[in-house]
Parts: C-alpha cells; sequence; structure tokens
C-alpha cells in the first residue's frame, strides 16, 4: 500500500528498518525535514501525518505510514503561495539559521490542530472546557518539544500567535 507524500503516492522502502526520516531525505529528495538529534528531542524532524497529527520522523518507521498521507514544509505551500504561518515566520522573524523551522513550523499547525480538537496539554486549567485559548504558557507549553539553538523563540511565538489568532485558536 502506497505512503501519500504530500500529494503523490509512493511506495514504501523494501526494508521496514527504514525511519520515516531517512525516506523522506533520502528516497524522495524532500530535505526540508531536517535531522537534529535522531532521538526525538529536538523536533527539527517533526511532519504532519493526515493533516494535523505531527509526528517526530525519525523515531517513525516509513512502513508504519502505508496508506496514511505525511505533509512535510515542502507540501504546506500551495499555488506558489506560502501557507500563512510560513509568510508570519517571514514577517516575524521567527527564524535565524532556519534549520529547526521546517519542523517548528509543522508542529505549530499540528499544535493548532490540536487546540481546535479541545485536546488539553499539561498546562490546561480546565480539562472540561468547550475552548482552550492559546494563551502565553499553553502556546510554550504545547511548543515546547521543538528546539531552536540561534533562540528565536520570541520570533517564532509571535508568528504563531499571528497566524492562528485569526482561526480563533490563539487568544
Amino acid at each position: 500500500m502506497p505512503i501519500l507524500v504530500n500529494g503523490t503516492e509512493v511506495e514504501p522502502p523494501a526494508d521496514p528498518r527504514v525511519s520515516l526520516l531517512d525516506f523522506l531525505r533520502e528516497r524522495l529528495e524532500l530535505h526540508g525535514t531536517k535531522l537534529g538529534c535522531n532521538q526525538g528531542a529536538c523536533g527539527a524532524c517533526t511532519v504532519l501525518v493526515d493533516g494535523s497529527e505531527r509526528i517526530l520522523s525519525c523515531l517513525a518507521l516509513a512502513v508504519q505510514y502505508e496508506g496514511r498521507a505525511i505533509t512535510t514544509i515542502e507540501g504546506l505551500s500551495g499555488n506558489g503561495e506560502l501557507h500563512p504561518l510560513q509568510a508570519a515566520f517571514i514577517e516575524c522573524d521567527g527564524f535565524q539559521c532556519g534549520y529547526c523551522t521546517p519542523g517548528q513550523i509543522c508542529s505549530a499547525i499540528g499544535m493548532a490542530a490540536e487546540i481546535r480538537r479541545g485536546v488539553p496539554s499539561h498546562v490546561t486549567a480546565d480539562l472540561a472546557a468547550d475552548s482552550i485559548a492559546l494563551d502565553h504558557d499553553e502556546l510554550r507549553e504545547r511548543m515546547s518539544g521543538n528546539l531552536c539553538r540561534c533562540g528565536a523563540y520570541n520570533g517564532i511565538v509571535e508568528a504563531i500567535r499571528e497566524t492562528f489568532a485569526s482561526e480563533g485558536a490563539a487568544k
């Protein structure tokens, strides 16, 4: 069963031990997804599954995603237009070296989807609430698995807030 990567069906690797990260980078030549720690600690390899679930591709086997849709940073833009969060990262100086940026962006998109689904985090005050405000603490907690060596966190947070405030996911 093929894997749908950025809208294109691809056959999974014959070797079931190949990580999703290695499959994306080495076989499909999608180099936007970065190899950081290769241990699931930095978030540089974050991609989206089925449009909204964020995963660490270094910890996933490619064959686990047969029949599912994977979106990498390359798959977020369409028709020559940047995804709104990509544009916000540029406007808000949400990057310096840019190495963590693809993982940060994919993670933030997944995080916003979690908020819309009402998935609580460790700092969510009311677990029974109908909606969760993406306030300062909530945003930082949910993005804590994505590291930036350059320390561009203020711009990253500003870009996420700017993008998702209009959708009601950030307040």
